[in-house]
């Protein structure tokens, strides 16, 4: 479940409300250990694009 959240992630990326919300749905969906590898990936990932969201979801 956590590849294919971050395959959604990055395809989503070119759009703010959408990378919200699939973020928001991967923090519902996704057990407490994949979240924390999936905030890193994400932090790594959109550095600089969407930090301040990342932080706020998960």
């Amino acid at each position: 479940m956590l590849e294919m959240t971050k395959t959604v992630l990055r395809k989503v990326s070119f759009d703010r409300n959408l990378f919200r919300k699939e973020l928001t749905k991967a923090k519902k969906w996704l057990e407490k250990e994949d979240l924390v590898l999936l905030k890193a990936w994400c932090l790594a990932t959109f550095a600089g694009t969407y930090d301040d969201l990342i932080l706020e979801v998960i």
